[in-house]
């Protein structure tokens, strides 16, 4: 079965940088669209990057221009690589896989998360 295991998260202060890492296992990873969503307290799980398996990607505004997605099919890894981080960055982060290679709707399958916590 598919398995997605998130790295990377952690503790930093604001203007600082992370890059997560999501290895993901059971299938054929260069076929899929995989995505990075985040939830906060009290909010909704929110999109935050996708790629597809073209390697057209798509970014949430709040992130554009600080954030950006990638992909590794060799390692069967996504990464997102975060900088100029802000306090309302603060969140669990979840990676998820599309069964396509379009990333259409939300995702398939999800990983179990990783927290990124951004001090002011």
């Amino acid at each position: 079965q598919v398995q997605l295991v998130e790295s990377g998260g952690g503790l930093v202060q604001a203007g600082g940088s992370l890059r997560l890492s999501c290895a993901a296992s059971g299938s054929i990873f260069s076929r899929n669209a995989m995505g990075w969503y985040r939830q906060a307290p009290g909010k909704q799980r929110e999109l935050v990057a996708r790629i597809a398996s073209t390697y057209i990607t798509n970014l949430a505004d709040s992130v554009k221009g600080r954030f950006t997605i990638s992909r590794d099919n060799a390692k069967n890894t996504v990464y997102l690589q975060m900088d100029s981080l802000k306090p309302e960055d603060t969140a669990v982060y979840y990676c998820g896989l599309y069964r396509s290679g379009l990333y259409n709707g939300r995702p398939d399958y999800w990983g179990q998360g990783t927290q990124v916590t951004v001090s002011s």
